[in-house]
């Protein structure tokens, strides 16, 4: 039986899914399209990376569709079945951090958590928002800022239905402004860096993350730096393959693998 109790669904058989930034709540959530993903999996574990309820949005604007509705419901019946649940909070979903080793409808909540690969490799994973010196030093300038990259996404809509109205590709504004951007550009670096320290100071593999929805797999000083990206933007997760296998995906007009890290590889390899 399929999680959400629909006929027979063809998966693919993954060990784990890490998935964050979903903003459930806000209006441009991409849910329809996480609901496609995770009814194409089946996973022993899934961990929700943070920002999976934006109730910064909320506050602003009551806003939650049906579509929000199937992605909970399908996600409880993860839980419910044969999936563990790992809920990690972020900054915009940060009320449930007062509930840190508490487990919900079997969903278990944690600050951070350590993951084993299958192939022995341990990652620390969290939202990442630890890093961010803007929204550890002022809530308020979180706040700004979440209000003009609302503005910018509401703007790039607009835009992509005009690209489509001429047969053209999705394109992310957003995406391309923090390219352009050198002060974002700066802040993506340090963030990575930060990431990486943490990494070594905890002595694990590597970290993964969400936060600034930006995706990556890369190596950063000899530690692994992995960042899931968002159900915003880019429509990206991280998996983990029965053999330990790492790899960054993107579900798209072209459903496409971004990269992949073999078993067991190292800095060296890479």
């Amino acid at each position: 039986m399929d999680y959400d109790d629909s006929p027979d669904y063809p998966a693919t058989s993954v060990r784990t899914v890490w998935v964050s930034d979903t903003h459930l709540g806000f209006g441009g959530a991409k849910a329809e399209a996480l609901l496609e993903f995770l009814r194409g999996m089946r996973c022993e574990q899934l961990y929700l990376v943070g920002d999976i309820i934006d109730f910064w949005a909320l506050k602003r604007k009551r806003h939650w569709p049906q579509s929000h509705n199937n992605l909970t419901r399908t996600v409880l019946g993860m839980a419910k079945y044969d999936t563990r649940v790992v809920y990690i909070p972020g900054n915009h979903d940060d009320v449930i951090r007062h509930y840190d080793g508490l487990t919900l409808g079997n969903i278990e909540i944690h600050d951070r958590i350590i993951h084993e690969t299958a192939d022995g490799r341990r990652f620390v994973t969290l939202h990442g928002d630890q890093f961010d010196s803007a929204v550890i030093s002022s809530r308020l300038l979180g706040l700004v800022g979440s209000r003009a990259y609302a503005g910018l996404l509401n703007l790039n809509r607009l835009v992509n239905w005009g690209r489509g109205c001429l047969g053209m590709e999705y394109w992310s504004l957003a995406a391309a402004a923090k390219q352009k951007v050198k002060k974002a550009a700066t802040y993506i670096a340090n963030f990575e860096q930060a990431v990486a320290m943490e990494a070594r100071h905890q002595a694990v593999d590597g970290l993964i993350c969400g936060h600034i929805h930006r995706p990556e797999l890369t190596w950063l000083d000899g530690v692994l730096y992995i960042n899931c990206g968002d159900w915003v933007e880019s429509a990206t997760a991280l998996i983990e393959h029965h053999d330990g296998s790492l790899e960054l995906w993107q579900l798209g007009q072209q459903s496409a693998r971004l990269r992949r890290l073999p078993p067991g590889d190292d800095a060296a390899a890479a």
